[in-house]
């Protein structure tokens, strides 16, 4: 159900029939994650990182930009939410807005120097602009601290004004997170589907194409990447409430290239809900497989080029593409029954 081709009337829709049966059987994984032999923390992990990759692409699979530099603004955001925390006030909402709004503000100082870029040369000014963010966390000790990271973060209190959640514990952060994660797949999906989506769209099949028709594609394109920076920083503010700390390691190149592999294996250059299957398989394949063997980056490596060479759509676009055959299939057995009835009736 979560690869299925998108009608006109879903896209117009805030809620989906995927996205209710989507949070409903997430709302049940603690109650039988710890039955199948897994950590309750793995929930957290596959939703935030799920919103992580939903926000990344925005960037590569709406827009066509290959940005391989996106991990910094998740772990701006990481940053950003703890030293608000720690040097400014310790307020829940306070801190997550400034996550992302921080993560944005990254993502439009890079943004007006790349958005007039295509291409190869785009996605290597995201990376550079990636190693200056990673060596700046690594080398302001005295505010990031350093490779060793700013501990000491604490999960606050989600305050509604009358009434207080404590988040302390794993399954109320979990709930809390995937609350967040509704709000977020919600308003990202709208977004791909409203007309600003549909002409971010048309500029990724051609951009000469799109400023003829009168749209300002560099404004689009560095709109886009700002946007998706700052739902990157905002999970990357939860990351920081999970971990309890914010790492330099979150902003490195080959933490960067994991959300590139999950959005790509997952299927987002075909299916909204692709970054989702891709992080659910990336992060159970880590915790399964690599109970076994420390080697899983060399099955999930091969599982990619596998796919990249053969199903370059990813595994949602093979399901697509597999319904789609099964409702054809059954489309032509029902014409050829129809047909033998009417042969058989005229005699």
């Amino acid at each position: 159900m979560i690869v299925g081709s998108k009608s006109s009337s879903d896209g117009a829709r805030l809620v989906t029939p995927t996205m209710l049966v989507l949070w409903l059987v997430l709302a049940t994984v603690p109650l039988w994650i710890t039955r199948i032999g897994l950590y309750p923390y793995l929930g957290i992990e596959i939703l935030i990182w799920s919103l992580y990759a939903l926000a990344f692409n925005l960037v590569l699979g709406t827009a066509g930009l290959p940005s391989f530099g996106h991990g910094a603004y998740f772990g701006i955001g990481a940053y950003a939410f703890g030293l608000c925390q720690l040097d400014i006030v310790a307020n829940l909402w306070i801190c997550l807005a400034a996550a992302a709004a921080v993560a944005g503000l990254a993502g439009v100082l890079v943004a007006l120097f790349i958005s007039h870029r295509r291409g190869i040369y785009y996605a290597f000014m995201t990376i550079a602009f990636g190693q200056i963010f990673w060596t700046l966390a690594i080398k302001s000790h005295r505010i990031t601290g350093g490779e060793d990271g700013l501990l000491k973060i604490k999960r606050l209190p989600a305050d509604f004004g009358l009434v207080s959640f404590d988040l302390a514990d794993n399954v109320a952060f979990y709930y809390f997170v995937l609350a967040a994660f509704a709000v977020g797949t919600a308003a990202l999906w709208r977004l791909v589907h409203s007309p600003y989506g549909r002409v971010v769209a048309a500029i990724k099949q051609s951009e000469v194409r799109a400023a003829h028709l009168g749209y300002n594609v560099w404004l689009y394109k560095a709109s886009v990447f700002a946007l998706s920076a700052a739902v990157s920083g905002f999970a990357g503010g939860l990351f920081a409430m999970a971990q309890l700390a914010a790492f330099p390691d979150v902003m490195s190149l080959h933490q960067s290239g994991y959300v590139v592999m999950m959005t790509l294996v997952g299927g987002g250059l075909v299916s909204f809900w692709g970054p989702v299957i891709g992080v659910f398989l990336f992060l159970t394949a880590r915790d399964v497989i690599g109970a076994l063997t420390n080697a899983w980056m060399l099955y999930f490596g091969l599982l990619f080029i596998a796919i990249v060479l053969f199903r370059p759509e990813g595994i949602a676009g093979a399901l697509s593409a597999a319904v789609q055959r099964h409702s054809l299939d059954a489309l032509r057995r029902r014409s050829t029954s129809a047909m033998r009835l009417l042969v058989g009736g005229g005699q």
